[in-house]
């Protein structure tokens, strides 16, 4: 892929001077012409061609060309509706669109009926070949020629034959960057317009793009650009990445942001490219599949980027198996899989079986299990869900994985934070809105989440702290099933699954009038609650997953010492806790191979000194007449699950958790935000556990 070749117009008496000169000396006079059509000149006379020889064409016999348009099937199929909107541009010019492959054949061609006539005569019709050897200059075959865009204006042209033309054509590549074809717009040299090349090069840029995204459609594919309202325009880069992270290929526009061919990008993969492993990328769609997410890429420069991958066929590097000792967790490859509506593995390939993402949840914790159990047995049922559990437990992950599994797994999964909008904002957030419906209105209103989620799922994070006035329209929306946005007197109909969650005891809040009951009992179909992971028995799997994702190919591995301060930390912010430190740790211990207690962040060793731990899964279970954290018994739990157990420990947990939060706030400087960045929460979330 070169750089653009355009050929310019010169003085009809110059060209005229340089035709003389090449027929008396038989060579091409040096910067009489541009040097496109001078060094294409000269490569005529390489070829033997007689500028004045007739315009005779023999068209491919009708079974060549058919042979031919089946081996351009998939060209054909994206550049015909392409040339048929270019052509609705430039109708009524006296000009044909060209479309031919990579040979110079002619493969389909449109245009003035009129001006088809008078093009009939220089054969550019199916079957004509218009190879630079065979035709002289002219723009598809020195398009071909060069690699690149070009015009070919008048007497430019080699042949005296085809002097009355003016031609501007770009080459097609392929999604591999190899020359596939050549789009061209062809017209009398009296109709010349210089955007005409414009409207090409754009036409093939919309051809190329249409072509790779079908190409890698069931493998990750990032959309970027550096200025994020060119995402999702043909001036977006597109990449496709394996399943290992290594760069299958790249647009020319990727290639530009990068600043490196795709020869030279070859064999680069998506950690040298933008600095991350891939898994974090995955991880990121798992849960937020339609949010933009922002990556730096390895020349430094910050790009907006989104990810074409279904939910149905996102997949991970690998998954945990355990093998013998339940407490050694191992990797292993996991091959991809399509999901049926009902949860079940379906093989995309008959010796391809891989977990679907309910499956990706389980490493050994038999609570998680159980609510995976359950989840299994209502997918697709049309049964609302609710799922409770501690800041950090992995609630909208579940969430997740619970819509990729379900039959509406290729409509839109849309997640609010209710605690995390100002409560202001929140109504036109749900419902959306009309224009002028209130001051700082977007001009043209805004759909709202629960319309962006039709036909799809909703998930409704942190419910708990739903306004009651909201409550209300709510539950109307859930019964009636249709949404009117505010200003706007038509109602929307809206065909959603509804997914809650909350760290909050709804019950609690009902009987305390903070909630309303009738909506409780509409959200409550089905209550999964998660367990936290002070309270789970899989600590050594989540912390192996954790640090293959955080690790890429070579991840550290854990000191016993490092492990046995983590069996005694109570974690109060969780899963997110855990990521969040591992992620520091990771970072830290690089080039050693082994994360050791120096690694680790002081405030999480303060922590441990000062007796924020928590007693282990089997011993939460059992009778214990041990002294607990701060010399204080913990409290008899004989008998009890895990999971109860736990929840008999919460007030002295929620103490402790009360004063890490207070010692953030200390950290910083009495900077919220920044105490709340640090503990995984969101402002609202701190505000409310402070008072």
């Amino acid at each position: 892929m070169k750089h653009i070749a355009y050929g310019e117009q010169t003085d009809p008496a110059a060209t005229m001077r340089a035709r003389a000169a090449m027929r008396d000396s038989g060579s091409v006079p040096v910067g009489v012409l541009p040097s496109t059509i001078e060094m294409s000149w000269q490569r005529c006379l390489n070829y033997g061609l007689d500028s004045d020889q007739g315009s005779e064409f023999n068209l491919l016999e009708r079974n060549l060309l058919a042979d031919q348009l089946e081996k351009n099937h998939h060209l054909l199929i994206h550049a015909q509706p392409v040339m048929e909107v270019l052509f609705d541009q430039i109708v009524d010019t006296q000009n044909v669109v060209v479309l031919a492959n990579d040979e110079g054949y002619i493969l389909h061609s449109c245009g003035d009926p009129e001006f088809l006539t008078r093009a009939e005569k220089v054969a550019l019709a199916p079957g004509a070949e218009w190879s630079e050897h065979s035709r002289g200059t002219n723009a598809v075959g020195t398009a071909l020629a060069i690699g690149a865009p070009v015009v070919v204006h008048g007497d430019q042209h080699f042949l005296s034959a085809n002097h009355f033309l003016t031609c501007s054509a770009s080459p097609i590549f392929d999604p591999y960057g190899r020359p596939t074809g050549v789009l061209d717009v062809t017209g009398d040299h009296r109709s010349f317009n210089r955007h005409t090349m414009a409207l090409v090069r754009m036409s093939v840029q919309m051809i190329e793009n249409q072509m790779f995204a079908a190409a890698f459609s069931d493998v990750l594919t990032l959309r970027f650009h550096a200025r994020p309202e060119f995402v999702g325009t043909l001036c977006e880069g597109m990449a496709s990445f394996g399943e290992d992270g290594v760069l299958l290929s790249a647009n020319r526009n990727a290639c530009f942001q990068f600043g490196q061919s795709l020869e030279q990008l070859r064999g680069s993969n998506f950690a040298s490219l933008f600095g991350q492993a891939i898994t974090r990328l995955l991880d990121h769609l798992l849960v937020r599949p339609h949010d933009p997410i922002t990556l730096t890429m390895n020349n430094g420069v910050r790009v907006q980027a989104r990810a074409d991958f279904r939910p149905a066929n996102l997949r991970r590097h690998s998954r945990l198996v355990t093998q013998g000792d339940p407490s050694v967790a191992i990797l292993d490859p996991a091959p991809a899989t399509k999901c049926d509506g009902g949860g079940q593995r379906s093989p995309v390939q008959s010796k391809a079986i891989a977990p679907c993402p309910l499956e990706w949840l389980q490493t050994g914790d038999p609570q998680i299990d159980a609510v995976v159990a359950k989840v299994r047995k209502v997918i697709g049922r049309d049964i609302p869900i609710l799922i409770q559990g501690e800041t950090g437990t992995g609630k909208e992950l579940l969430a997740n994985a619970i819509h990729c599994v379900g039959p509406r797994t290729a409509k839109p999964f849309v997640a609010v934070n209710c605690a995390a909008i100002p409560e202001g904002l929140i109504e036109s957030e749900l419902f959306g809105y009309e224009e002028g419906a209130f001051t700082g209105a977007r001009r043209k209103g805004s759909v709202g989440r629960i319309l962006q989620a039709n036909g799809g799922s909703l998930f409704l994070d942190e419910i708990g702290d739903m306004p009651l006035s909201l409550q209300a329209r709510l539950l109307r929306v859930l019964q009636e099933r249709v949404v009117v946005p505010l200003g706007s007197s038509k109602s929307y109909p809206v065909n959603i699954a509804v997914i809650c969650a909350t760290h909050r005891r709804i019950r609690e809040l009902v009987s305390t009038g903070q909630f309303r009951e009738d909506l409780y009992f509409r959200l409550n179909g089905l209550t999964l609650m998660l367990p936290p992971l002070r309270a789970r028995t899989d600590l050594n799997a989540l912390v192996a997953s954790l640090l293959k994702e955080l690790g890429g190919a070579h991840p550290p591995t854990l000191d016993p010492e490092v492990l046995e301060l983590f069996r005694r930390h109570a974690w109060p912010g969780n899963l997110r806790q855990l990521s969040n430190l591992l992620r520091t740790a990771v970072v830290m211990a690089e080039g050693e191979g082994t994360i050791r207690r120096e690694h680790l962040p002081d405030d999480f060793i303060e922590d441990i000194a000062q007796g924020f731990v928590s007693m282990a899964p089997a011993e939460a279970a059992a009778p214990s007449t041990q002294t607990g954290a701060g010399g204080v018994p913990p409290a008899p739990t004989s008998g009890l699950p895990a999971a109860e157990a736990a929840e008999v420990q919460a007030g002295r947990l929620q103490d402790l958790a009360l004063q890490a939060i207070r010692d953030a706030i200390a950290r910083h400087g009495g900077n919220i935000s920044a105490a709340a960045r640090e503990l995984g929460i969101s402002r609202n979330t701190l505000y409310r556990k402070l008072h």
